[in-house]
């Protein structure tokens, strides 16, 4: 298979690797002993062999050996956990020239369960940023279990993202219909910019009668409404088109 990938050879991941290690207790107390005598096994395997055949090979492998439930407290499943952790262990056996070309790798070869398991891991795989192309490519999806991946209930975005590409994906996760209070940092992003994209989302919703965005107003800043963005939210209240809990907010805050 041919790894023709454009990212820059030096650029090395910095993985969480105290994370990853409570991840892996965490997944080992989850699983009974015929789960865990393969889970041993595969990590010995990879070991041997640390290279993408294998790290897809065995991701593959989960399904047959491993059954899925919830983890405890943690938002994860254990078959994603396991995938995740698959990826973590071949990337630490890989020197820093490496890691970045194999991480790109295995998400273009990966299903969309194996993306998911990825993308929700990135924070722990990437504290830098490194991945930030990646991630943004994985942002084009059109699958909106592999984008809340991406943008629900992981600090990534918000750690790394530009602003236009931090305001992108939010106004997507409201276009998919997702929980707008799963989005990470989304209080430290706030902005006029990220109001008037808001207001503008909202404006085309009344005009095409289609339903207002549940998380909408939690993408506002209503302290930094500018005096024609307040008036404009106010003649919208006076026609009795503003959502209630827009006019809850809107009451709450002063005028500028």
């Amino acid at each position: 298979m041919n790894m023709d990938v454009t990212v820059p050879p030096t650029d090395a991941l910095d993985m969480r690797r105290e994370c990853l290690a409570e991840r892996r207790q965490a997944l080992s107390r989850q699983l009974d002993q015929t789960e865990l005598q393969w889970w041993c096994e595969a990590q010995e395997q990879l070991a041997r062999s640390p290279d993408a055949d294998t790290a897809a090979r065995l991701s593959s492998q989960c399904k047959r050996h491993l059954r899925e439930r919830g983890m405890p407290d943690s938002g994860w499943s254990t078959l994603e956990l396991a995938r995740a952790l698959l990826l973590a262990h071949v990337l630490e056996h890989h020197g820093p020239g490496a890691q970045l070309p194999l991480l790109h790798q295995l998400f273009r070869w990966g299903d969309d369960h194996e993306k998911i398991a990825l993308l929700k891991a990135l924070d722990w795989l990437d504290s830098h940023g490194r991945c930030l192309e990646l991630a943004l490519q994985a942002g084009r999806t059109s699958n909106s279990q592999v984008f809340a991946a991406l943008a629900l209930d992981t600090p990534y975005p918000s750690r790394h993202y530009p602003e236009r590409a931090f305001h992108q994906l939010v106004l997507k996760a409201l276009g998919m219909g997702l929980d707008a209070a799963r989005l990470n940092g989304l209080a430290q992003r706030h902005s006029g910019t990220l109001n008037q994209l808001a207001l503008d989302l909202l404006e085309e919703q009344l005009a095409a009668e289609r339903t207002v965005s549940a998380g909408l107003p939690r993408v506002i800043a209503f302290s930094l409404l500018g005096p024609a963005q307040r008036q404009r939210l106010e003649d919208l209240n006076r026609q009795h088109r503003l959502p209630p809990e827009w006019r809850a907010r809107l009451a709450g805050t002063p005028s500028n």
